[in-house]
């Protein structure tokens, strides 16, 4: 019995090589491929680790991958073709073409298939598993297998058709169907590895079970260049083949299974030879034994019996021996191609130590290599189809044009593929080469391998460019062939289609030049008459010439624009990810790049997808393309919405990368490297941006240029029209976000770029999503004194939606900025005076006589050509617009025109500036007003002062001073309001039931201790509590209670008390003056005394307070004095402050340790400010303090120090009260309410009044919200916690005679409208993060404000 062995450990690589997905395996014998030599028809390379069986070949690494099919079997580990054409095909995903072909057997008629023609396909079985009764190990076993299903058919040999015949291709691919699954499963053999199947074929033959039907004794070859049949096949056998009497015998090693009958694929027996447990380790086959072949000399008449060639003509054997010096040429080509894999990839994959890294490595072989392997599949598949005509008609090869005409069919998407890649791989193995010392002593090395292999030194380089050179010389070896065919020969007209086909391979081969450049190198420069022939460009008329070269012109655009697009990620965006450290911090940089590129990605996608269209129709109708319209007006349709987003932004986009530059250095410098990139052209990151807005402006243009040149009748007559109009559409559209846009950073370019003076800056939320700037213009001032040495001042005046701002410009090294003259004016506080004055001339003289006093401004417009301030002699006509500011430091403010239509457009935009604010704010604002009392409280009218006509006295209530609300037992919810002439109860919101309870006189303040039931009022500096049940009862039984109030004071010295919570007690402080001291009582409410049933009148006076006797409701907690005179006291968690002279003393009650705030060590101006002005409130805010002045707001930390670069908030009005509703600071003006965030000082509205007083601040009964813990984030309670009274201004009453009306105060509460979030902080939904925006502070830019000191 013979046995196979099949597991040599060395393997030449020159031998039986494994070869692509769907081909077979080969056997390369010596140098050069001759005749006998078996050619397979492979898909992929030895690198292709991956395969369908799941399996790795020895290759390494799977690098290269097909993307493409070339019309050849590429799918499936089996596919075989059978050569007579019938269409059978095993093992394979693809079927071959149906029409005959010289790729798949003579073409000849194809004899009758024997009538059990079934045997010779897989059909489907009832049996589940058709081979489990075969053993593949087994020769005879494979025998029958191989005489079953071996395709037969018609062979041409020599001249000689023979029937039921078969190559060593189908007897290899055949066997190898049968046995691949058991060599994958039992030694890990790839699927593609045909050595074992070749083998056993030749095992086969030696044994005669087949023969070759010229009974030669050459050894069978994988390959079409023999022909085989079986005996039983053989013409005038019996219509029933008779069987064999003798099997060939033989064990083939590499198939055997275990002998153990416990043995299973699942469960591997306990053996450690058992082939199933070393299914993971790829056996080395070993090379397959080659017999000595001669090689094809380059002399046909050498090969050619001398008889012959004395009948032959001279023309047919000069035709002949260029056909045969074709074919050895081809031959060469191939294993050129063979060398590519075995003397360069390969060894570059194996290369150890390896000569980049393995993820360069793989991105340098594709690259590099591209599908120059495909190629050498094509060109096998050529060099096999004539062998095929060899065999078929040697020594005379009659036809070969059509062997030609089909590979150029074949080569139709591999050659155009690698040829315009070419120059691609060229540079990059350039730039390779010079940059990498280990790869060129890699090919130094390779190329010395190719001197001992050969008989001549080869460099990849060579080899590279091996295939475009071979292509080229097709067209002349098929012209030479012609030449010499003889007229009437129908292999006249195959050569020339062949040759037509060629060359028109190479016109699109150079067409995928100059699309794979896309724009880079001298072919990517390529204009339409340089790849049209000139008898094409003749062919055409002028304008379809012209329309041509615009349509290439606009594809060319395009690649441009795409390479462009992929330049922003590679030479931008990825490298600004890479940088460690990083040039612009982690934690901005996503959002910068964001804001920056914003969705660039997207048009690219769709640009992209657009271009590869283009260059599908460029590719199939080259060189005249019918039409682009329907790509372009799709793509036109699809990536509005991306142009709708990304266009908008770009001058945001600009404006960060400016902003950028100047405040990062590090960035200007990368920006500046950029520009040098060889991509970049000498352009700038905002150009890179910029690039999508003018290709929009370009795609209407060139289709414009298109359209007029389009004849009358053709169909982009009617469709271009309709893309244009879609353009126009969205350029259109994107208008006014562009505007809008712009508008933005020129918002945060004045923020930028404003310049206050030392300590009066102003934040004016300008950064804010909803700002906007309504007008911007110059106007004049006149000089604030009463001399114009430097004649009139030119103002720019900005008018936002929020503020009026007026600056003078001044210019520095190329940036303007704009100096602040006056403070902004908020448009809350802004009214219109007077824009009617007749105009004036300017003053002629030095001194100004008669001229208004005032502000007086005047600002430059925002043209750039404005000269200097015009002199004092100017005599031109000036308009004045006087405007009044309402705020603490405002008053009237005349600026002037120099024309009436200036005038006109400047009343016009404040009107519109005020009218668009008032509408804002009230759909925005923070608090209502909602009115407790309207008609309740009245004081004397200023014109019935004089002369009071009729009594009052059960009328009037005097002034309103104080207010608080309370709930009684019974659930009422009422208000106490407290007047000059006692104290008023009700219920909210109901006016009419407001009733006196005390008749107590100038009553200033009163609180509400809820859980004692006890009311305190402060009249006439002396401090009462009553028992509240006697003032409003809630039940029959409480009527009964007595109205005698306790007196907590001695003496009527009492200014104020407050009341609040600390350490669990709850304390009641009054403060009384003795000389320049303020004396501090702390008193605690004894329960027991206050329930205890009240004992009758002493005497009648003492219902009213008069009684002298000490409260026994109170019992002193503290006592202690304070040397300054004193305004409030205000309790903090574990201390209280007390609002004094001197600022904000802190002080401990336990141990009456105190420390003044705010610490002004250093700060000399603030100190004289604090000084100046009067202490009003302190709130805290995180880890902070507000101390509310009465012209100022200063933020400090814990110790008391400033903490806020920002300098101090000046309020608008001055403050006469403050109160906090958070996370809102209140200041009462007599005119107006400033409502402010207590977090950043910003002003969130202005609410106007007259004579405003602040009644309740949220004390007494309510606590004051903890900021400790839950800080910004806190809710906002829509509760009212503060009150305010009043007086509506009086109407003017011409030549009314009567008694005059008393006029009535308004009592109000402020209501939440909604619960806000702070600006900046991070639950706001407008949070902007680019802003590095701290949770405290305000939204600020870089360089914002100056930074602002008091030193």
């Amino acid at each position: 019995m013979l046995t196979l062995p099949l597991d040599h450990q060395d393997t030449n690589p020159a031998l039986g090589r494994a070869v692509s997905t769907g081909s077979t395996a080969s056997s390369f014998v010596a140098d050069s491929l001759g005749r006998n030599v078996s050619v397979t028809t492979a898909g992929t390379t030895l690198y292709n680790e991956t395969l369908d069986g799941g399996s790795t070949t020895k290759g390494g690494a799977s690098i290269l991958t097909r993307e493409e099919s070339y019309g050849f079997p590429s799918a499936g580990p089996s596919t075989f073709h059978l050569d007579s054409g019938s269409g059978f095909q095993a093992g394979s995903a693809d079927s071959l073409p149906a029409r005959p072909s010289v790729y798949s057997g003579a073409p000849e008629h194809l004899g009758e298939l024997p009538e059990d023609e079934d045997d010779f396909f897989d059909s489907e079985s009832d049996d589940p598993d058709p081979d489990r009764f075969v053993n593949f190990s087994l020769l005879s076993h494979l025998a029958v297998r191989l005489r079953d299903k071996v395709p037969r058919g018609t062979h041409v040999k020599s001249s000689i058709p023979f029937p039921h015949a078969f190559t060593g291709k189908d007897i290899v691919s055949t066997i190898q169907s049968q046995i691949q699954r058991e060599l994958l499963i039992n030694h890990g053999v790839s699927t593609t590895d045909r050595r074992a199947a070749l083998q056993v074929a030749r095992s086969l033959q030696q044994q005669l079970f087949f023969y070759e039907v010229e009974w030669g004794q050459k050894l069978l070859q994988d390959g079409v260049e023999d022909v085989y049949m079986f005996l039983e096949d053989l013409d005038g056998n019996s219509e029933a083949q008779r069987e064999r009497e003798e099997l060939p015998t033989a064990v083939i090693t590499s198939l055997t299974r275990c002998y153990a009958s416990s043995c299973s694929e699942d469960d591997p027996c306990y053996s450690f030879a058992c082939p199933r447990r070393q299914a993971g380790r790829i056996i080395d086959l070993g090379p397959v034994s080659e017999p000595d072949i001669h090689h094809q000399t380059q002399d046909w008449l050498s090969t050619v019996d001398p008889a012959i060639l004395q009948t032959l003509p001279e023309s047919e054997v000069h035709r002949q021996t260029i056909i045969y010096k074709t074919i050895t040429q081809e031959e060469q080509y191939v294993q050129d191609l063979d060398l590519v894999e075995t003397l360069f990839i390969l060894p570059l994959l194996k290369a150890n130590p390896p000569v980049m890294p393995a993820a360069k490595l793989d991105e340098f072989i594709r690259e590099v290599f591209g599908n120059i392997l495909d190629l050498r599949e094509c060109n096998r598949r050529l060099v096999e189809a004539m062998y095929v005509r060899q065999r078929e008609q040697a020594p005379i090869i009659e036809r070969i044009g059509d062997v030609f005409f089909e590979a150029a069919g074949t080569f139709r998407l591999a050659y155009p593929t690698y040829v315009g890649h070419l120059p691609l791989a060229e540079k990059r193995f350039k730039d390779e080469i010079e940059s990498n010392a280990d790869l060129r002593l890699f090919l130094e090395e390779c190329s010395r391998q190719s001197k001992q292999q050969e008989s001549r030194r080869l460099d990849l380089k060579h080899f590279l460019s091996r295939p475009a050179e071979h292509l080229q010389r097709y067209p002349i070896a098929l012209e030479a062939i012609m030449k010499e065919t003889t007229e009437g020969n129908p292999d006249v007209y195959y050569l020339a289609q062949a040759i037509e086909s060629i060359r028109n391979l190479q016109n699109v081969s150079q067409l995928r030049t100059f699309q794979t450049a896309m724009g880079k190198g001298p072919t990517g420069k390529w204009e339409w008459h340089d790849i049209v022939s000139n008898d094409v460009r003749e062919g055409l008329s002028k304008a379809e010439a012209k329309r041509q070269s615009i349509i290439f012109e606009l594809i060319k655009g395009e690649m441009a624009y795409v390479k462009d697009l992929e330049n922003i990620e590679a030479m931008y965006i990825q490298p600004l990810r890479d940088m460690d450290p990083p040039i612009i911090s982690r934690d901005r940089l996503n959002t910068f790049i964001c804001d920056v590129f914003h969705n660039f990605t997207e048009l690219y996608a769709h640009h992209r997808k657009l271009l590869d269209q283009l260059h599908d129709i460029q590719r199939e109708e080259h060189p005249t393309i019918k039409s682009i319209t329907a790509p372009m007006f799709d793509a036109a349709l699809n990536f509005r919405d991306a142009y709708m987003e990304y266009v908008p932004n770009y001058p945001i986009a600009a404006y960060r990368v400016d902003d950028e530059m100047a405040n990062n250095i590090e960035f200007k410098t990368f920006v500046e490297q950029c520009i040098r990139h060889p991509d970049a052209h000498r352009l700038d990151m905002k150009n890179f941006i910029n690039r999508p807005i003018p290709r929009l402006l370009r795609y209407e243009l060139l289709l414009k240029s298109i359209l007029d040149e389009t004849p009358a009748r053709h169909e982009d007559r009617e469709a271009i029209p309709q893309v244009l109009e879609t353009l126009k559409a969205l350029s259109k559209e994107t208008e006014p976000g562009v505007q809008s846009a712009k508008q933005k950073v020129q918002l945060w370019c004045y923020n930028s770029n404003l310049q206050f003076k030392l300590g009066e800056s102003v934040d004016m939320d300008l950064l804010n999503e909803n700002r906007s700037l309504i007008h911007a213009g110059k106007l004049l001032r006149q000089p604030d004194t009463g001399f114009e040495w430097n004649g009139w001042t030119e103002l720019f005046v900005l008018l936002f939606d929020n503020y009026l701002v007026m600056t003078k410009p001044k210019e520095k090294d190329g940036v303007t900025k704009y100096n602040v003259n006056r403070r902004p004016i908020p448009l809350d506080l802004l009214t219109l005076a007077n824009f009617t004055e007749t105009p004036t001339q300017r003053s002629t003289s030095i001194l100004r006589l008669g001229l208004g006093g005032g502000n007086k401004h005047s600002e430059g417009g925002p043209s750039p050509g404005s000269g200097a301030p015009e002199s004092a002699t100017d005599s031109r006509l000036v308009y004045p617009c006087t405007i009044h500011y309402n705020g603490r430091l405002g008053g009237l403010y005349t600026l002037y025109t120099e024309s009436q239509q200036a005038r006109a457009e400047w009343k016009q935009k404040l009107d519109e500036a005020l009218g668009l604010r008032k509408v804002v704010q009230e759909s925005n604002k923070v608090f209502e007003l909602e009115a407790l009392s309207t008609d309740t409280f009245l004081v004397p009218s200023i014109t019935s002062a004089a002369t009071p006509s009729w009594n009052h006295e059960n009328s009037l209530t005097g002034k309103v001073t104080c207010s608080v609300p309370f709930t009684t037992a019974d659930g009422r919810a009422l208000v106490a309001i407290g007047c000059a002439e006692g104290v008023w109860i009700g219920f909210r919101h109901d006016s009419r039931s407001m009733r006196r309870v005390l008749h107590l006189k100038m009553v200033t303040q009163c609180a509400m201790l809820e859980d004692f039931g006890m009311f305190l009022v402060l009249a006439d500096k002396a401090l009462f509590a009553y028992h509240i049940e006697a003032l409003v009862p809630s039940s029959p039984q409480s009527a009964h209670t007595s109205q005698t109030p306790q007196r907590v004071n001695g003496t009527r010295d009492v200014h104020f008390f407050s009341v609040g919570n600390q350490g669990g007690r709850t304390l009641v402080v009054y403060m009384k003056k003795k000389g320049l001291d303020s004396v501090f009582r702390v008193l605690e409410p004894v329960v027991e005394k206050i329930n205890e049933r009240s004992k009758a009148p002493a005497s009648f006076t003492s219902r009213f307070g008069i009684r002298p006797a000490r409260s026994e409701w109170f019992r002193l907690y503290r006592e202690f004095f304070l040397p300054s005179e004193s305004f409030d006291l205000v309790f903090l968690k574990a201390k209280i402050a007390i609002l004094c002279t001197k600022g904000f003393e802190i002080m401990d009650l336990t141990d009456f340790k105190s420390v003044t705030i705010p610490v002004c060590d250093g700060y000399e101006r603030l100190a004289k400010r604090c000084e100046s002005c009067r202490p009003m409130g302190m709130f805290r805010v995180e880890n902070e303090f507000l101390l509310c002045y009465d012209e100022f707001g200063i933020y400090v930390n814990k110790h008391g120090v400033p903490s806020r670069s920002t300098g101090t908030i000046e309020w608008e009005g001055t403050a006469e009260r403050v109160a906090i509703h958070w996370p809102y600071v209140l200041l009462f003006d007599s005119r107006f309410i400033e409502v402010r965030h207590v977090a950043t000082g910003l002003l969130a509205q202005i609410i106007p009044g007259h004579e405003t007083r602040c009644i309740w601040d949220g004390r007494s009964t309510f606590a004051l919200p903890s900021t400790g813990s839950e800080g910004l984030l806190q809710p906002m309670s829509l509760n009212p916690q503060i009150h305010c009274v009043m007086t509506p201004p009086e109407p003017i009453q011409q030549g009314v005679v009567g008694r005059p009306r008393p006029a009535a105060q308004h009592v109000f509460e402020l209501t939440p409208t909604t619960p806000l979030y702070p600006p900046g902080a991070p639950g706001s939904p407008n949070n902007d993060t680019y802003f590095q925006q701290q949770p405290v502070s305000p939204p600020q830019s870089p360089n914002l404000l100056p930074t602002t000191s008091w030193r």
